[in-house]
């Protein structure tokens, strides 16, 4: 299967590389914003959620077709690097940075315009911690970097 690559200009496109980042793990350390280049990077292992509703699809059709693409591993996690460019300005909220190796779970993704075109993309972590950043104009781009591996299940999250 070949690598996604997407790109994002407005709010509905990061809206699609929101779902696709839903429940991806980040390290604290995977992150870093460089003000010169006006750059936001960070690193991911993505939960691919396509490829694990194809799979349950595949099992509800056909049994014996199912079961094969359940023996390929219907839960896999990817590499993958996310980028924003044009950045102004970023800040957390509720993250202690000096945990490198501190590791999160990305839920979503959101934009909201301030002044046209410019506003705030705000990363959204399980626990309450945030990343914002002020960009001049939504541009973003999302690409897996390698092969996929098994993941030990599907994410799910308690209700509270």
């Amino acid at each position: 299967m070949a690598g996604l690559k997407l790109i994002a200009l407005d709010s509905e496109d990061l809206a699609v590389l929101s779902v696709h980042l839903q429940d991806a793990v980040v390290a604290l350390g995977d992150m870093t914003f460089l003000p010169k280049e006006k750059r936001f990077v960070l690193l991911a292992n993505r939960f691919d959620w396509e490829k694990a509703i194809q799979a349950e699809a595949m099992a509800d059709i056909d049994a014996p077709l199912g079961a094969a693409a359940a023996a390929v591993g219907p839960c896999v996690r990817r590499r993958a690097g996310l980028r924003f460019e044009r950045v102004l300005g970023a800040r957390v909220r509720g993250l202690d940075l000096t945990k490198k190796q501190g590791v999160l779970n990305l839920l979503a993704l959101t934009f909201e315009e301030i002044e046209a075109p410019s506003g705030t993309v705000t990363f959204l972590f399980s626990g309450g911690g945030e990343v914002q950043l002020d960009v001049e104009c939504l541009e973003a781009g999302l690409e897996d970097l390698g092969p996929a591996w098994d993941a030990k299940g599907t994410p799910c999250h308690e209700v509270e």
